[in-house]
């Protein structure tokens, strides 16, 4: 069962935008879609899990495709403990006691975040790259600089310039992301085009801005979500059973961080060789298989 067209849940802030797939009185499983891509990443993925016995929900991140927020005074946030909260919300919404999580990039981060923060509501987690959390107190220590100008993006929305040529520039800009992060995936600008109208939410351009901004201490984040971003500052462990993929062919960041001693449950690591940043669209199998693992 594909995922189907999108359907939409009221939270506290927003109205998430978000696609099924499987039967709902089944193991709930929500895919988590990173920046800048959506939940069109998870259309191979979707359809073999519900055939394992998942109900598959994939929602839409703050500032992508269908989700909006309900009033137009709330700062368009998209530091990281926005995007946890918004996860915690969409599952109190559903009426999901517990889930799957599953997710890469802004996604992965979520996922990490709940798993951290708030283990009861978790299942069991799949994060690619490892431990998403950003640790905001050290962000602006320096790493390799052949992995620092992988980053040259996040520099470049720090600026005004920057985040006019978002704006201005958004589908060629997220295109060339698209097929820099993943240099080994041939298909990724012929992909790109059924992901690019979700780039066109009108909150888009200022919520990756704040995200990339925020990470470095550059602006201040919502004060509603501070107690939150106090938590996750601690770099809790993750306690969950948890898959850690590790993309063998990343055009970001360089390789995953030794961040093993932050998972004190169960772990097991996949490295994907020849896969780039978009793990659930280039390797659908081993990302559904991944996910499997961990249904009862």
């Amino acid at each position: 069962m594909a995922l189907s067209s999108a359907a939409g849940v009221t939270t506290p802030l927003l109205h998430i935008g978000f696609e099924s797939a499987g039967e709902p009185g089944a193991t709930p499983v929500i895919l988590l879609h990173g920046f800048p891509y959506d939940v069109r990443a998870f259309d191979e993925v979707a359809p073999v899990l519900a055939a394992g016995g998942a109900y598959v929900l994939a929602p839409y991140l703050r500032g992508f495709g269908p989700t909006r927020f309900l009033d137009d005074s709330t700062m368009r946030s998209g530091q990281q403990a926005a995007i946890g909260q918004d996860l915690i919300d969409f599952l109190d919404a559903m009426g999901i006691d517990r889930a799957i999580l599953a997710g890469y990039d802004w996604g992965g981060r979520a996922a990490c975040i709940v798993a951290a923060t708030a283990p009861e509501r978790v299942r069991g987690l799949v994060t690619v790259g490892g431990y998403n959390i950003q640790d905001i107190a050290r962000a602006n220590e320096p790493t390799a600089p052949e992995w620092e100008s992988t980053y040259w993006y996040q520099y470049y929305f720090h600026g005004e310039r920057g985040r006019r040529g978002l704006d201005r520039n958004r589908d060629e800009l997220c295109e060339l992301l698209w097929r820099m992060w993943s240099p080994t995936w041939s298909a990724a600008a012929t992909a790109f085009p059924a992901s690019a109208p979700s780039l066109h939410n009108p909150d888009f351009v200022e919520v990756v801005i704040h995200s990339y901004r925020h990470r470095y201490g550059l602006v201040d984040g919502d004060p509603r979500y501070q107690q939150l971003e106090d938590l996750v500052a601690r770099q809790l462990a993750i306690t969950v059973p948890t898959v850690v993929l590790e993309s063998g062919d990343d055009g970001v960041g360089g390789p995953a961080a030794d961040d093993r001693a932050l998972f004190t449950g169960g772990y097991e690591h996949r490295l994907l060789p020849g896969i780039g940043h978009n793990v659930p669209q280039e390797a659908p199998v081993a990302f559904a298989e991944a996910v499997a693992s961990l249904l009862p």
